[in-house]
């Protein structure tokens, strides 16, 4: 098989929208202006003992997971191009009051938008800082207001061939499907990102809308999202299916359970040199560790 792939952040955590707007000032940035990204006070209340600071937006944009568009690095800028993405529905299905079929900008009407920056932790030890901005998850669920029974959301990538021509290849049961519990769900962590670096996401990115949950392993992070559905069983997903011996359906960040062909115990961040030591729950442990107090991580990876 191919393998690629508290309360809320204080304001700290969120980049500059100056910064955003200027691409080439950001990537030319003195170490005054590298130090005004970084964000030392609030990673150390994350429990991340160095700074970071974004990895840059070429880079962001490409070198990607998205095996829709194949499964080298480089394929999804390179054949992601010619997705349609406006118009884009999402159909709202399962245990849920306000189901049905949805145009993406009056799914997200009237839901307060945020920018943040996030570290992103990929299953194949490398890393990225990334700055998203989007909806918080929690507040689409109060808006489409979840059934008593639902103890789970699912989310369905679009599987279309003729835009899609990684489809062709067996590597996984399409459509990509992926899915949290209600309560990771409703984590004000918990992103559906529209843009990055304060511009609409790209199409190798997850555009229009992706999931991004920052203390998981990046495969977690459904793109291009066409369905979300409310269950009250476990959803089947994606990569858990294809090899459950190396995805589990939680996939947290931990340095201390290794994937069966590699340690997780360090990371490369992209752009940097030497490698550092991975964070449990990718640094975010005092914020969701108690969402898995009852839960033996080493048997739920």
């Amino acid at each position: 098989m191919i393998i690629r792939r508290p309360p809320d952040l204080p304001t700290a955590e969120i980049t500059d929208e100056a910064l955003y707007h200027d691409r080439r000032r950001w990537l030319a940035a003195t170490a005054a202006a590298v130090a005004g990204l970084a964000v030392p006070r609030s990673a150390a209340a994350l429990g991340q003992g160095q700074d970071d600071k974004p990895t840059p937006y070429d880079v962001v944009t490409t070198y990607n997971n998205y095996y829709e568009f194949g499964t080298d690095k480089s394929d999804p800028a390179q054949n992601a191009g010619g997705l349609k993405v406006k118009p884009w529905t999402v159909s709202v299905e399962g245990d849920v009051k306000k189901p049905g079929r949805y145009d993406l900008d009056d799914l997200l009407k009237g839901l307060p938008t945020v920018e943040r920056v996030y570290r992103m932790r990929c299953v194949e030890a490398w890393s990225m800082v990334i700055p998203w901005n989007g909806v918080l998850l929690r507040d689409l669920l109060k808006k489409l207001e979840p059934g008593t029974n639902a103890k789970f959301v699912e989310f369905t990538t679009l599987a279309d061939a003729r835009q899609m021509p990684g489809l062709r290849y067996d590597v996984l049961a399409w459509p990509y499907v992926e899915g949290l519990r209600i309560d990771e769900a409703a984590h004000p962590l918990t992103m559906l990102a529209t843009g990055i670096y304060g511009k609409p996401i790209l199409n190798q990115n997850g555009a229009p809308i992706r999931l991004v949950v920052p203390w998981k392993y990046g495969f977690k992070g459904g793109k291009s999202i066409v369905k979300i559905r409310f269950m009250e069983t476990m959803p089947k997903t994606a990569w858990n299916l294809a090899a459950p011996n190396e995805y589990g359906f939680y996939a947290n960040v931990n340095p201390n359970v290794s994937h069966p062909r590699w340690s997780q115990k360090t990371e490369r961040r992209l752009g940097e040199f030497f490698r550092r030591p991975t964070l449990m729950f990718n640094g975010y442990a005092d914020q969701v560790g108690s969402l898995y107090s009852n839960l033996d991580l080493r048997t739920n990876y």
